[in-house]
Order: structure tokens, then C-alpha cells, then sequence
């Protein structure tokens, strides 16, 4: 277990608690049952928090109290929960995190007016926090606006190319595509955030969102991997949904520009597939084409960079050797 997934297992549970005091609104009692309850249980059921953490660890690492940043770090992990509510509505997905999604065990309505409700509490987080001074409180309000904007605009970029089965695209269309809907939120905002939290200087700033973008798109690319070989997702029942939802990833565009059976693999993709055998030969002629080694190696270039701009710049730190770790981690884990 790396230092980084060390640092997680020690404060998830912390900060899971401090995210509950979000959800006991409600001036009805069926409002709490149709709403507040509702996104309380779906929080709870919580990934890795690494979102809200990286936020808090960045302010840690150019010197401030990381206790300022956690208003911050809900935002951000408010804003995660939305996405994946109605990210889940828009795929039609039936599981997440082991569990009914939430439109599954709800309906459409519910889900999406919960999700709506995490929306609010993005912005109404910040707004509310007086320990924090007005204008870095609006230096926050205007990352998290424009978080909202990018991940926003890689969404439509991602639907819409499924809607119009677009194959049409190069390797630069799809980090184009994924540096908005997956590097602004899980990457750059939480670590320009927190620093921004934490009284560092611009060009600290300014490193950690460098290095929250490249660490960001690494990340998406390692789970989109790991959605086609890796070994733990095999037991999930997700596992090579990319390929039955006919998603771009850098795997399958590289390959579709690459193979030499592209036209096989395009027939795959477009025909949305679900038959095990059928997403074994889409995989292998992937394989074949260096796809997933493409990917796998791009990612960890990345992460590579990423490290030595962040070493130059931050000073050494627990927190910036923290960093570090994570993203390492980002590219090595298995799940």
C-alpha cells in the first residue's frame, strides 16, 4: 500500500463524518425521506475520497492549516456526487459502487433532483463558510464555477459523440475530451483549491493545477485500462461497460487509428456489444495494436512530468511527498 492510499484509509472516515452535517436539512418529513436522506445514503457510500483529500493534502503543502480547506474539499466532493448521479442517469447504468444507482432505486425524478441538491451545495459550501476571509471565498466560488464549466463541456463532448457515433477522432479529440470532464474535478481544482485555501504564493498555485491536470488525465486513463484488463474489475459487472457503451477512450481511438482490423473493432464498438466473446476479440485487437500499452505509457509519462515540475517547484514537504505518492498511485493501482 503506498504512503498515499495510507494517508486516504486514515482520513476518509473523518471527513466522511464532517460530510454528513450536509444532509440533515428538511422542514418535512418527506423531505428528508425524498431528498436529504437520499443523498445522505448515496454519499455515504463513498469511493476513496481522494477528490476532497488532495484538496486538504494541497494546502497542507504550501504551509497553511489544512482545516481551512475542508469547506472547500466538500465542494468539490459535492460536486463529484452530482456528476455521478446523473452521470449514471445518462449512461443507464444500473450499479455503483456495489450498489443500485440511485435512479435505479428511486426513479429518474428523485435522482436527478438529489442530484441537483448536491449541485447547490457546491457554490452554498463556500458561501457559508465565515472562516474563511470574502476574498478567498470569491478566489474559491470562481474555480468552482469554472470546474463546473469544463467538466460540463467534456460531458457534451462525450454523450454527444455516442449519440452520433462519432469514430471519426484522434488521440488530441479525446484529451480534449477527458482533460475537461475528468482533470479539471479530479485533479486540478482540488489542488489549486486547496492552495489557494492555504495562503500559497501564485506559483505554487499554478504547479499544483499543472500537476492536478496531468495527474487528473492519468488517472482517467488508468481507469479506463482497467475497465478492459484489469483483473478485479472481471468480478464487477461493469466490467468492459466502455466497450457495450461505445466510449472513446485513448485505448480504443488509438487503436481505431492503428489496427489493422479497425474495421472489425469499429463493427464491435458501434453494434453497443455485450457478448463476453465479442469484447474479448475487441480487447485483443486492441493488444494487438499497442492500444493499451499506448495508454498505459502515456499515462505514466504523464505522471513522470508531473513529479519533476512539482519536485523543482513546491518545497519538500510530508504533504508534497504525500502528492507525489498520489500519483504514483494513480497509475499503478489495480483498481
Amino acid at each position: 500500500m503506498t504512503a498515499f492510499e495510507l494517508y486516504l484509509k486514515r482520513n476518509a472516515k473523518k471527513f466522511d463524518a464532517y460530510l454528513a452535517d450536509f444532509f440533515n436539512g428538511g422542514t418535512h418529513p418527506d423531505m428528508t425521506r425524498y431528498l436529504y436522506t437520499l443523498l445522505g445514503e448515496y454519499t455515504a457510500n463513498a469511493g476513496k475520497r481522494h477528490r476532497p483529500l488532495i484538496c486538504v493534502l494541497a494546502a497542507e503543502a504550501v504551509g497553511g492549516d489544512p482545516k481551512r480547506a475542508w469547506s472547500s474539499a466538500a465542494a468539490i466532493e459535492h460536486f463529484h456526487t452530482a456528476a455521478l448521479i446523473h452521470d449514471d442517469i445518462m449512461d443507464s447504468s444500473l450499479t455503483r459502487r456495489g450498489a443500485p444507482c440511485l435512479h435505479v432505486s428511486e426513479g429518474d425524478a428523485l435522482a436527478i433532483n438529489a442530484g441537483d441538491l448536491a449541485l447547490s451545495l457546491v457554490t452554498g459550501t463556500v458561501v457559508d463558510d465565515e472562516n474563511l476571509e470574502a476574498e478567498v471565498r470569491l478566489r474559491v466560488l470562481k474555480e468552482l464555477v469554472h470546474m463546473t464549466r469544463r467538466t460540463i463541456e467534456g460531458q457534451a463532448l462525450d454523450i454527444g459523440w455516442a449519440r452520433d457515433d462519432r469514430f471519426d477522432l484522434k488521440v488530441e479529440d479525446y484529451l480534449m475530451m477527458a482533460n475537461h470532464k475528468t482533470a479539471f474535478y479530479s485533479g486540478a481544482v482540488p489542488l489549486a483549491v486547496g492552495a489557494i485555501v492555504g495562503g500559497g504564493i501564485d506559483a505554487h498555485v499554478e504547479a499544483l493545477r499543472g500537476f492536478g491536470m496531468a495527474t487528473g488525465l492519468a488517472f482517467q486513463i488508468q481507469d479506463d485500462v482497467l475497465n478492459l484488463v484489469g483483473t478485479r474489475e472481471a468480478t464487477k459487472k461493469d466490467f468492459r461497460s466502455d466497450l457495450t457503451e461505445g466510449k472513446r477512450t485513448l485505448a480504443a481511438v488509438h487503436a481505431l487509428q492503428h489496427s489493422d482490423r479497425r474495421e472489425r473493432l469499429l463493427g464491435i464498438l458501434a453494434a453497443r456489444a455485450e457478448d463476453p466473446a465479442l469484447l474479448d476479440e475487441a480487447v485483443t485487437i486492441m493488444r494487438e495494436a499497442g492500444s493499451i500499452d499506448f495508454a498505459r505509457n502515456y499515462a505514466r509519462d504523464l505522471v513522470l512530468d508531473a513529479k519533476r515540475e512539482l519536485e523543482h517547484t513546491l518545497p519538500k514537504s510530508k504533504a508534497r511527498d504525500l502528492l507525489l505518492s498520489m500519483a504514483d498511485f494513480f497509475v499503478e493501482r489495480d483498481r
